[in-house]
């Protein structure tokens, strides 16, 4: 299950915590292998989006808004050894 999404303009912001757990989760994955995509936040139409893994250096400046805004995924990271990884959905239409 996915929380609101963090917004930077046009392009939103999503998080792979799976609950803290050390491995990925599957949509995840799936971004990786497959990274366009459709989506629609409550209620809009389904657009196109493009999925990309966020790189370290802008992975510091988001991850403190995500925690912001949900601090459960705070909890999530002090779980697991794995760096729980950003994900950035932008408009590809």
């Amino acid at each position: 299950m996915l929380t609101s999404p963090h917004q930077e303009g046009e392009a939103l912001v999503i998080v792979a915590s799976r609950g803290g757990d050390d491995i990925h989760p599957a949509w995840y994955l799936n971004l990786v292998e497959n990274p366009e995509v459709k989506v629609a936040v409550k209620g809009s139409s389904a657009m196109p989006m493009r999925a990309s893994v966020v790189p370290a250096s802008e992975r510091a400046r988001l991850w403190p808004l995500v925690t912001a805004a949900y601090s459960g995924y705070a909890g999530y990271q002090e779980k697991t050894d794995r760096e729980i990884p950003l994900v950035v959905l932008e408009p590809s239409g």
